[in-house]
């Protein structure tokens, strides 16, 4: 049996920056890593980096960005034309398989860079399946066959989640959103089940490239969970305008295979839809803990997400847990990453209080439009707040980019605040439409910093952008009164008291920011 200072099972995004973390103070990591493997045509695991890298974040990014850019020459939105190009039909036809090439290569590039880097750190790596035998010790199943015995007294699970797939009839038909990028031709037309953002980004891209795309969903609207009603409608509305189609307040009850080879889809109310080249199941994740064996370390779990505290505590001593496999509900790369590198700075450098906020994390969606989102909807604030302190501003309108489109061919942008107490603390801040994904960094950085409507509104708009409409909610630096009627406000740095002059070293008199004497 090998000792290590730290193992870390799971050599996605949060395992490894972790890990990476741990040698940098000098730890001695063994990584563990369980590859990929296909059951009968089924992906199991992720691969080296994870979710994000192979199956994920990264080549979901890439069709995204190939799906956009035929929307800008083909399609009900298309924008081209207007802008003086003669764009001809065959401009729009897409080589799925030449890019699947490419993006496939791309990916495998990135899996070299982490073992690259692994190898680098000093990190041993070890390729195969783990399974705890108690809170120190773990076995792994090697992929090239046998078992090794490894003990330390830390050991991290970042092992992350997996697609789940229905309990329906001829389920098995079906992919997940794994098997999205095992698609090897174009289907002409796909199904995709699922209401969250992977369902949303996926139907998305199958339809901005030209696949005859149906979207069904249990409820009325998609996003419910987690994201502002102003923000659901405003896809909704776009996604009825602009596809694909939508199903609603339905859900698949049978898969069936015809002698063609397409598929035909059964659904709850009734409704039958044949000659389906794909059907793509997106109804949620689930944690990748069933063969940890989390029992003999002593390791709770909820549903199957293992329960951490703030600290990435499990509740076996010196044993964490970070990503998509734990409790903490944040299922986003960064987060991961940055969980993982606070923990190696706990447990190796010498930090104790090194943890992550959850909260305030902004996330994008790559759905068509895009958006991007910031702190509370308006009902969580309301609930956590109450009514009275909350207060909203918000506008809807098609940007220039759209400016020669004709009604029915633009895309509607969104734009929300949400706003605590009289001094208007951004406590959530939503956008959708053109590059709201590219633009909510920098938003972000200001709600974490505590930024007011005013603090906002201080700042110069850059013009003409969509973004200014952010900082110029409301008359740009008004406030109506008791009585309804709107009335100048001062910036916020004008109502300051001035401060205090000091002596400077010249022998004057200073006022660092209003003025000076020497």
């Amino acid at each position: 049996m090998e000792s290590f200072d730290f193992i870390v099972i799971g050599g996605g995004s949060g395992g490894s920056a972790c890990a990476r973390r741990a040698a940098g103070y000098g730890a001695k990591v063994a990584l563990i890593e369980r590859g990929v493997t296909y059951v009968n045509g089924v992906r199991q695991g992720s691969g080296v980096g994870g979710t994000c890298v192979n199956v994920g974040c990264v080549p979901k990014k890439i069709m995204f960005n190939a799906s956009q850019m035929r929307e800008t020459m083909l399609g009900s939105v298309e924008i081209a034309g207007g802008l003086g190009y003669d764009v001809p039909e065959a401009a729009g036809a897409f080589d799925w398989a030449a890019v699947k090439a490419r993006r496939d290569a791309y990916v495998k590039r990135l899996n070299g860079n982490y073992l690259r880097n692994w190898e680098k750190a000093g990190i041993q790596v070890i390729h195969g399946l783990a399974s705890f035998e108690d809170s120190k010790t773990v076995t792994v199943s090697l992929n090239e066959g046998g078992t090794v015995q490894l003990t330390a007294p830390h050991i991290l699970i970042a092992t992350g989640g997996r697609p789940k797939m229905p309990d329906i009839p001829g389920a098995e038909l079906a992919i997940s959103s794994d098997g999205f990028f095992d698609v090897a031709e174009q289907p002409a037309k796909a199904a995709v089940v699922g209401s969250g953002y992977i369902g949303v980004e996926l139907a998305g891209i199958f339809n901005g490239l030209g696949t005859e795309t149906h979207l069904y969903i249990r409820g009325k609207t998609v996003l419910r969970r987690g994201f502002d009603a102003f923000i659901q409608e405003t896809l909704m509305e776009a996604l009825e305008e602009h596809g694909p189609v939508m199903h609603t307040e339905t859900a698949p009850t049978r898969i069936e295979k015809t002698p063609d080879g397409k598929l035909t889809l059964h659904t709850s109310d009734g409704v039958v839809e044949a000659g389906f080249d794909v059907v793509l199941m997106a109804i949620g994740r689930e944690p990748a803990t069933d063969m940890l064996n989390l029992g003999s370390a002593g390791v709770d779990t909820e549903r199957g997400f293992i329960k951490v505290d703030e600290y990435e505590n499990t509740t076996a001593p010196g044993v964490y847990a970070i990503g998509d496999a734990t409790t903490t509900g944040y299922e986003l790369t960064p987060v991961a990453i940055a969980a993982g590198r606070r923990l190696g700075d706990r447990l190796f450098g010498g930090e104790p209080r090194a943890r992550i906020l959850y909260s305030d994390i902004a996330t994008v969606v790559f759905s068509h439009p895009p958006i991007g989102t910031i702190g509370y909807p308006e009902d969580k604030a309301r609930e956590v707040y109450g009514d009275a302190n909350i207060t909203v501003k918000k506008a809807r309108f098609p940007s220039m980019l759209y400016a020669f489109n004709g009604d029915g061919h633009k895309v509607k942008t969104g734009l929300k605040l949400v706003l605590k107490g009289p001094e208007e603390k951004v406590v959530g801040l939503h956008c959708i439409g053109p590059f709201s994904d590219e633009m909510l960094q920098g938003f972000a950085v200001a709600v974490r910093m505590g930024a007011t409507r005013r603090d906002f509104e201080a700042a110069v708009a850059i013009h003409p952008t969509i973004a200014e409409e952010l900082v110029t909610f409301g008359g740009w630096g008004q406030k109506k009164d008791a009585a309804g009627t709107a009335r100048p406000q001062l910036a916020p740095y004008l109502e300051q008291p001035a401060p205090l002059p000091f002596r400077c070293g010249a022998g004057g008199y200073c006022c660092c920011r209003l003025r000076s004497k020497l």
